[in-house]
């Protein structure tokens, strides 16, 4: 099986411009859009919400819900704006996420996933995937998490991407559920043990390429998460460590070059810069001129003047 480096959906970061932008370091990575709730796909401006520049990479749309004829129509909508799949959200432990009913409390009633897995199914021609948790709560245990990955293959997920650490529903803050919950990385490992055939992608805490090559021993797929939002260039060598191609996009100036022109025409097309120049803050990370490159990034929104400032920033790079 195919072997894929991914960054995780990501709320009020993986927007459509975070898209493109990552698309500029690396050709080969998996990209997926942050949650968007299937009652906004349905009822909402379907092209703000659905619409991406056209990239090679592969990228996913990631979908939150629980009514199945809801999520149905969403899949049916999204269909041809140019996703590879359609991912189900049953991982994310916010408490504005569990009051609407989506996300990681969903694991609680694997028998209302298995009906959502199955109208989504039906609905499009796209593969369905899920990301999920080991567990949540007190419940962390190998056999509970075997039998819903079970239930959700039986209803027909493709895929199954699985955040290594519970979800804790009501002590913690989605921040804190990133952090405290213990990462249990063996449970990913035992589930494609005992899944063989089956496409499982490990999340969770891993922080480059190089610790992705690890786990790629024993699963199929790596989903790297805030790493690669805070410091964009970690992804910078996928495609040759990953995929044994020439990294696309390991020289900084060449991308953010890339990346300013496309602000500008999405300035043109109604996108503030504050949505689009906030990605590029930890391009320069690790660098000595970082601070002051955070601080350029601050004034151009603030002043909307990209075009004054755009070489300064190049240069800082």
């Amino acid at each position: 099986m195919k072997k894929t480096v991914s960054v995780a959906p990501m709320m009020d970061c993986t927007d459509k411009h975070e898209i493109y932008f990552l698309s500029l370091i690396s050709k080969n990575i998996h990209l997926y859009s942050e949650m968007i709730v299937a009652n906004a796909i349905i009822r909402g401006d379907r092209d703000k919400l659905l619409s991406f520049k056209k990239i090679s990479n592969p990228v996913t749309l990631q979908v939150g819900g629980s009514n199945p004829d809801e999520l149905a129509e969403a899949c049916k909508i999204s269909e041809d704006y140019g996703y590879k799949e359609i991912n189900l959200n049953l991982g994310c432990p916010s408490k504005k996420v569990q009051k609407n009913k989506f996300g990681a409390c969903l694991m609680q009633e694997p028998d209302l996933v298995a009906k959502c897995i199955e109208s989504m199914s039906k609905a499009t021609k796209l593969p369905v995937t899920i990301k999920t948790r080991i567990g949540y709560n007190d419940v962390e245990d190998f056999e509970f998490l075997k039998s819903f990955i079970q239930t959700t293959k039986d209803a027909g997920s493709k895929k199954f991407i699985i955040h290594a650490r519970k979800a804790l529903l009501k002590k913690l803050s989605p921040k804190e559920n990133l952090n405290i919950p213990p990462l249990k990385y063996e449970f990913v490992y035992k589930l494609k043990e005992h899944f063989k055939n089956d496409e499982i992608v490990i999340n969770g805490g891993i922080k480059d390429v190089d610790e992705s090559l690890e786990h790629l021993n024993e699963v199929d797929g790596v989903m790297l998460g805030r790493s690669a939002y805070d410091n964009p260039m970690i992804v910078s060598n996928v495609d040759s460590k990953i995929f044994n191609q020439v990294d696309l996009g390991n020289n900084r100036q060449t991308v953010l070059r890339e990346y300013l022109q496309y602000c500008l025409h999405q300035l043109d097309q109604g996108h503030p810069l504050s949505r689009t120049l906030k990605h590029i803050f930890g391009l320069n990370r690790g660098l000595k001129n970082a601070k002051s490159f955070r601080k350029l990034i601050l004034e151009t929104i603030q002043k909307n003047n990209l075009e004054v400032t755009q070489e300064d920033l190049i240069s800082m790079v």
